[in-house]
């Protein structure tokens, strides 16, 4: 059965178009799998680089999950080859998210070409940058839905633009506190220190748009809001928030990886990542602290020294995914002198890819450093583990809190499958009901 026979027969077309960054790509990439093994024919849109190092895809779902790839054009600053947010330093990102709105014309092709041969989508499931994708959908009556990777609380933080015009937040200090529009006890909000992040989105950038901008006209142009959360985590949040957005905002489930992750073209700095497992193999049962601080935290060479010092005076087990530091494509470079080398029978540094549910499902494993991403501390959820939260940017800071208040680390988060399978059912009768209004 190819893709335009699943939607003949009776399944959804849906195209995804998520952001060129990879915690983006790969909660999109679960969402089009779950939405694919329940018989919708699904593409997923987006540069050839990315898309070549994406997981591979389980056999059964090739006739219904095709992959669809748009060339970047070139933007003077943007480095040659810059396909992902994990191919330039943090000041080139806005340049990023100008290149990928050349993809309007490739885009608008592809979907004319699309509906020509008789395989009109019913959804374009896009992401928080791309406002220019409504219109064009719209031209050829096909529903967008926002699919939102965040939890539903800091998409209620963000708020729509009436909200925050009614409200006016225009310095960090005014994100010190949570928005008049949440009336609920929140945690939901910056750290002086941490605000300047939040407020920086209010300011046009080098694409030209301000980041708010662009969440508000999605917003607006979109007909479902959808978050990568749960009732259970956020048991009052998916009313308040279909409320302030005045359409529907549904959960998606948190999306765990259903199988192993497994990378193309992955490699991990000339440390084996089955080398890996087997030393987690070798060591006592919760003996080893996990540490991995995501492919975008903002991390200095200070922070990498700070951090490994830190592990060696704790004298505790650890296995460390080692990323690049802030404004570098290169791996970090040297840790402190001697640090390998005082602490080999007990520690393994990877400046790599490790694979990450394995590590986190490991025996010996008893604990996570995290950088508190949203998709990372969901896939501690999986396995119980106590968290170490170092956060850094964007809504780590109010996760970390919100994990705080729940105790995380020391009490156990049980993953009901059951529940994330009845989460994709109802998302998918919401995609029904909603794609003809």
């Amino acid at each position: 059965m190819d893709a335009a026979a699943g939607g003949a027969a009776g399944g959804l077309e849906v195209v995804v178009f998520p952001w060129l960054a990879f915690g983006h790509m790969i909660a999109f990439l679960e969402l089009s799998k779950r939405l694919a093994e329940r018989g919708n024919a699904v593409t997923f849109v987006s540069t050839p680089r990315n898309l070549a190092r994406l997981p591979p895809m389980p056999a059964h779902l090739s006739a219904r999950l095709r992959f669809m790839p748009l060339h970047l054009p070139a933007v003077e600053g943007l480095p040659e080859g810059a396909e992902s947010t994990a191919d330039v330093p943090t000041d080139k990102i806005d340049l990023l998210k100008k290149a990928m709105d050349g993809l309007a014309a490739p885009l608008a092709a592809f979907l004319m070409d699309t509906v020509a041969a008789g395989r009109r989508p019913d959804w374009i499931v896009l992401d928080f940058c791309h406002h220019w994708v409504p219109p064009i959908a719209d031209q050829h009556k096909v529903a967008c839905a926002l699919f939102q990777i965040l939890h539903a609380a800091f998409v209620a933080f963000l708020g729509p633009r009436w909200a925050n015009a009614a409200h006016p937040r225009t310095e960090p200090e005014h994100f010190t506190v949570p928005p008049k529009w949440i009336p609920l006890p929140s945690t939901t909000f910056f750290l002086r220190h941490e605000a300047e992040w939040i407020a920086s989105t209010l300011r046009t950038n080098a694409s030209d748009v301000s980041d708010a901008d662009r969440t508000w006209q999605v917003f607006e142009l979109c007909r479902l809001v959808i978050c990568r959360s749960c009732h259970e985590l956020e048991p009052r949040m998916f009313a308040l928030l279909s409320d302030l957005l005045r359409k529907p905002a549904v959960p998606s489930g948190i999306l765990l990886p259903a199988a192993p992750d497994d990378h193309r073209n992955s490699s991990s700095g000339g440390v084996d990542p089955h080398h890996v497992l087997r030393w987690l193999d070798d060591q006592p049962p919760k003996s080893v602290i996990y540490v991995a601080l995501g492919t975008e935290a903002p991390l200095t060479l200070e922070n990498i020294h700070e951090l490994a010092l830190g592990l060696e005076l704790a004298e505790v087990r650890f296995l460390w995914l080692l990323g690049k530091p802030a404004g570098s494509n290169k791996v970090a470079g040297p840790l402190p002198a001697g640090f390998e080398e005082r602490t080999r029978a007990r520690g393994v540094v990877c400046t790599g890819w490790v694979p990450q549910m394995k590590a986190l499902a490991h025996d010996a494993t008893g604990a996570f450093l995290t950088h508190c991403g949203w998709g990372s501390t969901i896939e501690s959820f999986a396995f119980g583990l106590p968290l170490v939260m170092l956060p850094f940017i964007i809504d780590t800071p109010i996760i970390a809190r919100s994990m705080v208040q729940r105790g995380i680390g020391v009490k156990e988060v049980v993953v009901d499958e059951g529940r994330q399978e009845q989460y994709i059912h109802e998302l998918e009768e919401h995609l029904r009901r909603y794609k003809d209004v």
